[in-house]
């Protein structure tokens, strides 16, 4: 018993540790971001020795920016991407490659040291591939963290959505309220910031288009064959609504229709503090996609054991490895030619079509998962009654 006990303890201790060092990798990842910001903003002044400044030529500064977040970049993803493969297939807290995981700090020191220097010797060419690639892997990570997202909500509406007599519906039907009447002050207000004029063709037409995505996602989940409730599409309206505004305000700066711009044309306190919010937001959406293992598995039935790792490593890691090359698009706007502004982050009209479309994607699969139980539920084919010979009168 006493053994039995002790490796119970042994497990107990491993898993608050393999719990605790997810805060030490969103940290590197941070650094990293950091790293990639002070190269695109500030390298060129403090670093005009790195050799692919030749490359670039004397007024390319466009292309040393670029150049510079894609080997950070690159960096990142090639440490978080060996952790991936070191991890993939862990399963048990008590195995080595838990312990390479969770420790063996001194040997991921020189890892992460020679990863982040080894991308600033790789010819200029190399780095235009991997910006290309890191377009296709910032669009795979914004996927998983819609699924991500979608997810939760669906977990949170089943859990305040009275199953039983003993749970009221009093507090789901409070939140349903808050969520809609934010989502209906959202429109209003950004019809008055971005659409002042009929002129603004485009911004009302993303605004109209996602209240008429609220619209239809309240409709079907309010319909008698899916019967959902209010909670999960307020709350899923309300997130469309937060990615059409993030869009709109990713229009380039002379842009016209937007009003605040026009107000805030300078890079004063509200620019960096919306510049420093979007960093915690990109280290936040990717620490938080990393830790939801769950919703990323085939089987979602599996029986916890003792002995089980409290998260799946791997996927932990590749979503860290995504989300490096998520963050260099945003600090390039999606755009290799033309990179963001200095303390600009995720501006411009490519940044705005992404966005939107990750609006309609989200919208697109919360409503296939309100109809796709209905859609796949299988008909029952009623046979004719026969009458019974005893019916039969004479």
């Amino acid at each position: 018993m006493s053994g039995s006990a002790g490796a119970i303890e042994d497990c107990s201790a491993e898993k608050k540790r393999s719990l605790r060092v997810r805060y030490v990798y969103g940290m590197i990842f941070l650094m990293y971001i950091l790293l990639a910001w002070l190269v695109r903003d500030y390298g060129q002044k403090f670093l005009p020795q790195l050799h692919y400044v030749k490359a670039c030529g004397a007024g390319g500064n466009n292309c040393f920016r670029m150049l510079g977040v894609l080997r950070v970049s690159l960096g990142c993803f090639i440490f978080f991407f060996l952790m991936f493969l070191s991890t993939c297939s862990t399963s048990k807290v008590d195995e080595i490659r838990s312990n390479w995981h969770s420790g063996y700090w001194i040997l991921k020191s020189f890892l992460l040291i020679a990863s982040m220097a080894v991308p600033f010797f790789l010819p200029s060419d190399y780095m235009q591939i991997y910006g290309e690639l890191a377009r296709v892997g910032a669009g795979i990570f914004l996927l998983l963290q819609l699924v991500s997202v979608i997810e939760f909500i669906v977990w949170w509406n089943k859990y305040w959505t009275p199953d039983d007599e003993k749970k009221s519906c009093s507090l789901g039907l409070f939140m349903s309220t808050i969520f809609y009447v934010a989502s209906i002050l959202g429109i209003a207000l950004m019809y008055y910031l971005y659409a002042p004029r009929l002129a603004c063709a485009i911004n009302i037409f993303f605004i109209t288009w996602t209240a008429i995505l609220v619209l239809v996602m309240m409709i079907i989940s309010l319909h008698s064959l899916v019967n959902r409730g209010l909670l999960s599409s307020g709350i899923m309206a309300s997130y469309i609504v937060f990615l059409c505004w993030s869009a709109l305000r990713s229009e380039p700066p002379y842009e016209k229709c937007n009003v605040q711009k026009q107000v805030n044309s300078n890079a004063d306190w509200t620019t960096i503090l919306s510049f420093l919010i979007a960093i915690g937001t990109i280290v936040m959406s990717t620490f938080s996609t990393g830790i939801d293992s769950q919703s990323f598995q085939f089987r979602k039935d599996e029986v916890q054991e003792e002995d089980d790792i409290p998260y799946k490593y791997g996927i932990f890691h590749l979503i860290f490895s995504l989300g490096a090359m998520y963050f260099a698009m945003l600090f390039l706007s999606w755009n290799l030619l033309n990179p963001a502004k200095e303390w600009s982050i995720d501006v411009g009209w490519a940044s705005t079509w992404v966005k939107i479309l990750n609006e309609w994607l989200a919208a697109t699969i919360y409503l296939w998962k309100l109809i796709s139980p209905v859609v796949r539920q299988p008909k029952v084919h009623q046979e004719p009654m026969q009458q019974s010979d005893d019916s039969i009168l004479p």
